[in-house]
């Protein structure tokens, strides 16, 4: 698959990473030299063609003149930080009118690579799902929001850790956070997300739940390699990432 005329890509980059106790913005942290941010910018722009918008919020002018050093993309301000539901919000007004597919990354990933991300719009197109997760399974899923399927492995919902029951905690696949939408859908849906959480944010998780009420088509993507979206939350975790980025080949 070459790059896509019809692909936009929205990467969110505007959070504190209040866990990462630096007074950095978290998605500039450094891995391999480059910020977190930068390498998933330069994924990214595999993919798409011109289409990248990175939405920024805590230290926005740090994170615009970051990536700008390197790569050309757009950027979207989120005013305040009230999830990511909110943070993808405020990218739809920049999207070009011939963009058919939306893919969402998160700045912390930076492990991420094409073929990936290739996949995933791939099965998206395929399948002309409204919505198509990227999943992967883990052996310990602490922290991360669970794939909750219904006797049929079709999907339900995502439950955020903080929102889970006991057995939803259980569930051993995962969300990357990383999706790929149907760009009519979800600007016709983005509206409908309500801060209903115990966070009180616009989750974009909730997407899936709208789209199942609406009896849309939903598609899981379980990648093999979760080492590709671990999430670097904590300062140790950095060192960790900048040991796979050499093995990983990136």
């Amino acid at each position: 698959m070459s790059r896509l005329d019809d692909l936009a890509v929205i990467i969110l980059a505007a959070g504190k990473g209040t866990r990462m106790k630096s007074d950095i913005a978290k998605v500039l942290h450094k891995v391999a030299g480059k910020s977190m941010v930068v390498h998933v910018a330069e994924c990214a722009l595999k993919i798409a063609r011109n289409n990248v918008h990175v939405v920024v919020g805590h230290q926005a002018q740090s994170v615009k003149k970051e990536v700008t050093k390197y790569y050309q993309v757009d950027f979207a301000l989120q005013e305040q930080l009230l999830g990511t539901g909110d943070a993808v919000k405020a990218a739809i007004p920049g999207l070009n009118y011939r963009v058919k597919d939306v893919l969402v990354l998160c700045g912390d990933v930076p492990l991420i690579q094409e073929d990936t991300l290739k996949n995933l719009v791939d099965g998206h197109k395929k399948s002309r799902a409204k919505v198509t997760v990227l999943a992967t399974d883990v052996e310990n899923p602490k922290g991360y929001g669970r794939i909750v399927l219904d006797s049929q492995h079709r999907m339900i919902c995502i439950k955020e850790e903080a929102d889970a029951t006991e057995n939803e905690k259980k569930i051993k696949k995962v969300n990357t956070g990383i999706y790929c939408f149907d760009k009519n859908f979800l600007t016709s849906v983005i509206e409908e997300i309500k801060p209903d959480n115990n966070q009180a944010e616009y989750y974009l998780t909730d997407v899936i739940e709208i789209a199942q009420k609406k009896h849309e088509k939903i598609e899981v993507v379980t990648m093999a390699d979760y080492r590709q979206v671990i999430g670097v939350n904590r300062l140790e975790e950095l060192a960790m990432a900048e040991d796979l980025i050499h093995q990983l080949g990136k």
